[in-house]
């Protein structure tokens, strides 16, 4: 998340045990240098203490209507007017029950009946109270009420049962919350991504591959997200955690990626072939273990299939968008590539910067020339090139 995007935020957290959660989602935010005012509901402070917000944000927390530390008494105005956003996290059934309602006989409900700034809430509770018809109506008339929901998650609750309502953990409000202030530029748009390596088969143990982490065609995944897009990322073998929202494919070979793109293909309007896929295969992997021994091995390897080139070929190809390493001659090379393969637009980059680095140059080569994207961290990156996509996907489709 960039700073820019939001500078000041008030964290209203309610009664529960996911109480616990905001003091951690408090310190990552201050981290991102967001100014954080927490304000505590009464039920809140049998789970948590002011002491530790206050000790986490740096600033005083807020509990009650009827505070005198606001000279002209009204908290409930005062602490929204210059945020660009209230989050309740947790919010428990009962708060949102409140909030549908118009109720405001406390700080913090008060305070989300007069705010100016968008409202996002992060639900936390059981998994029958989640689906109770009564929460799920009240789901459904913030939702009208333009509430952003954030969550919940699926998985093992506090009381020992399983299912949605989870509260999500901070690291995903995080992200989520840094999604929802970024531009809608791919809203209503299809993306198809492909990512991370591919591994071919010598043996039922050992095959080919790559170095490729996979974690620029994640970023770039999770700024299509943030874009809006509907997402589908095809990806090779990672230890990265899919980006929340897309709809993640898991693929090992070569081939087994260009059939899933090519079933995915015909639904998207953009493909960003993002992925390092192994250039070649073994003609006779064993599908046993070859035993080791002093004689050398000897692999008959041929071609793999052009993902790209094979989705550019096509007769109503999406918006193709190609990633080339080049450890030499990068604008020129990348060019060529850009030119036989017919996309509108490559991006490059230094081989040696391709694998495993966490910030790097690009470079966009496209119908207007070349375009330098200033040596930052990954998520940045994808972010600008998605910006750069958007710019040239719309003008072809007004």
């Amino acid at each position: 998340m960039e700073a820019t995007q939001l500078k000041r935020l008030v964290l209203g957290v309610t009664g529960g045990v996911a109480a616990y959660k905001a003091a951690e989602l408090t310190r990552l935010l201050v981290k991102q240098k967001i100014d954080v005012q927490v304000v505590l509901t009464e039920a809140a402070g049998h789970f948590v203490t002011p002491a530790t917000f206050q000790a986490l944000s740096g600033r005083p927390v807020f509990t009650s209507l009827w505070d005198d530390r606001i000279d002209n008494g009204m908290a409930h105005i005062d602490l929204t007017r210059d945020a660009d956003a209230v989050l309740i996290a947790p919010a428990s059934a009962d708060f949102l029950a409140k909030v549908a309602q118009g109720r405001a006989d406390d700080l913090l409900s008060t305070l989300c009946l007069a705010r100016t700034c968008p409202l996002l809430v992060a639900p936390a509770m059981n998994v029958q109270m989640w689906e109770h018809p009564a929460t799920q109506r009240n789901v459904a008339l913030l939702q009208q009420d333009g509430v952003m929901f954030l969550g919940p998650a699926e998985g093992e609750q506090a009381c020992g049962e399983v299912g949605l309502g989870r509260m999500l953990e901070p690291e995903e409000l995080i992200e989520a919350l840094a999604g929802q202030f970024q531009p809608k530029r791919l809203a209503g748009l299809k993306v198809l991504i492909t990512a991370g390596p591919t591994f071919e088969a010598i043996d039922a143990v050992r095959g080919i591959s790559n170095q490729s982490s996979g974690k620029m065609g994640y970023a770039v995944a999770r700024a299509a997200l943030e874009a809006g897009a509907e997402v589908t990322l095809v990806s090779g073998p990672t230890c990265l955690k899919p980006p929340r929202g897309a709809r993640t494919i898991p693929i090992v070979s070569t081939q087994q990626m260009l059939d899933a793109v090519e079933a995915e293909v015909d639904a998207a309007d953009i493909f960003i072939s993002v992925a390092a896929v192994a250039d070649y295969y073994v003609l006779n992997p064993s599908e046993s273990k070859i035993k080791k021994d002093a004689h050398i091995l000897t692999l008959e390897l041929a071609p793999n299939p052009d993902i790209l080139a094979n989705v550019t070929s096509r007769a109503k190809p999406p918006f193709c968008v190609g990633f080339a390493a080049e450890a030499e001659n990068l604008e020129e090379y990348a060019e060529l590539k850009r030119r036989r393969k017919h996309l509108p637009l490559i991006v490059a980059n230094a081989v040696q910067e391709a694998i495993g680095t966490d910030e790097v140059e690009l470079l966009l080569l496209d119908d207007a020339g070349k375009h330098t994207l200033a040596r930052a961290d990954k998520l940045t990156q994808a972010r600008r090139l998605i910006a750069h996509i958007a710019q040239i996907y719309n003008a072809q489709h007004p």
